[in-house]
């Protein structure tokens, strides 16, 4: 076990002790603003103790101290896991084929082959189709006039993008969208562990039947791609190509969609954003990063120490599990002015929802796209939305966002009119 902080467990305050940041309805039950608050001013290296047979792990609440571990591949691994649910179970399988956990090297070689296919350059024309895409669907549901947002735009925009690039068929996006939400995530309270175990595993069966597909039949996508790739001269393995479709389908799907859905429900009680948006007094591309920062859909991620680590008045031991909150850095009162404020201005805003340093998000690109274009559709096509519902929350210690986000769209018919004649 480890040495604590300076400051000793009895000299914690309960206010902090009692929040399990391991159980998911801890986010829905607190005031996590102020817990982070509290972190931050006073307890930036925070030891979180065991929990129900799981080991302890530090918590790490400062932009910069978090920026610093994301830097930090030589004293810190990914390859014992990065999310909560590996790094407390002792590991990830995928240690070593999936880019998400992997060091050295073999990431750096890893990382290469999938920039060929995620660079800005190769998505250019993604990017055309996306904004297609979300001008349709956004103009159709304006139409409408009142649905769930989550269920008929953000959630379909993301996987009809990922998939396409993956060469999912379009049969099967809501086959896979039904897995990737409940194997982060749940919409219910009381999914057992057992039903995201096995979400992960058939997603991971899914890509394994694909695979095997394009390596009979080669056609234009990613997959193909990389049954055609190679790493100095060793072509990679199916279990290589199918780690990595899963963490992509996982990644491309939750960052983005729920980025859009909790755009759309902030600026519903936004009312000045939402004007500004409208006028077009902020670029879209400052209002996307707000947008980001603000949902900050991946609250932390999580590291592996490999020596001793000396940080903020502590010591985090060889072997200690050490989890990075972009949820908390988001929010830093030393980096972002009014932190607590939506400011679709805001610049700079060099948030970290997307991490940074070398496992910075290689979908990074793509989630700006779809993000950016929603909100030109939504500024184009209609006047604003109404809440006719409360909505849903998700369930889940990494992710964060709702499920359903049931709305009135107010139509800009001048706006509309040119959907229909284009």
């Amino acid at each position: 076990m480890s040495v604590q902080t300076a400051m000793s467990r009895e000299e914690v305050p309960e206010e902090i002790s009692a929040v399990n940041l391991v159980d998911p309805k801890t986010y829905l039950e607190h005031d996590m603003d102020a817990y982070w608050r509290r972190l931050r001013a006073d307890h930036p290296l925070h030891w979180h103790p065991p929990v129900d047979g799981a080991p302890g792990f530090w918590v790490v609440s400062r932009y910069a101290d978090v920026m610093a571990l994301y830097r930090d591949n030589q004293r810190l691994t990914s390859e014992k896991g990065n999310v909560l649910v590996t790094l407390l179970a002792g590991g990830d399988s995928a240690a070593g084929q999936m880019l998400a956990v992997t060091d050295g090297q073999r990431h750096k070689d890893l990382r290469n082959v999938m920039l060929k296919a995620f660079s800005p350059r190769a998505l250019s024309k993604v990017a055309a189709l996306v904004r297609v895409n979300a001008r349709r669907m956004i103009a159709e549901a304006v139409l409408r006039g009142e649905g769930d947002f989550a269920a008929e735009v953000a959630q379909v925009i993301p996987l009809t993008t990922v998939g396409g690039l993956l060469g999912v068929p379009v049969k099967d996006h809501a086959y896979l969208l039904g897995l990737t939400k409940s194997s982060l995530s749940s919409d219910e309270a009381d999914q057992a562990p057992e039903e995201a175990f096995l979400a992960r595993n058939e997603i991971l069966l899914y890509f394994s039947d694909l695979v095997a597909e394009r390596r009979a039949d080669p056609q234009d996508d990613v997959i193909s791609t990389l049954t055609a790739s190679d790493i100095n001269g060793v072509p990679l393995t199916d279990q290589d190509i199918v780690f990595n479709c899963y963490s992509l389908i996982l990644g491309g799907d939750e960052t983005s969609r729920l980025t859009m859905i909790d755009s759309l429900y902030t600026l519903s009680r936004e009312p000045e954003q939402w004007k500004r948006l409208k006028e077009g007094s902020v670029t879209l591309e400052s209002a996307t990063e707000e947008a980001l920062r603000w949902a900050t859909p991946a609250m932390n991620f999580g590291r592996t120490a490999l020596v001793d680590i000396e940080m903020a008045g502590g010591t985090i031991k060889a072997g200690d599990v050490v989890t990075l909150w972009n949820t908390s850095a988001n929010r830093d009162e030393s980096v972002f002015d009014d932190p607590y404020v939506l400011d679709l201005g805001r610049s700079p805003n060099k948030h970290i929802t997307f991490g940074y340093g070398p496992h910075f998000c290689l979908g990074a690109y793509l989630a700006r796209v779809e993000v950016k274009e929603m909100l030109d559709a939504m500024r184009t096509f209609s006047n604003g939305v109404e809440l006719t519902g409360e909505p849903r929350r998700i369930h889940s210690n990494l992710m964060t966002g709702m499920s359903t986000l049931p709305v009135r769209f107010l139509p800009d018919e001048a706006g509309l009119a040119t959907a229909a004649d284009g």
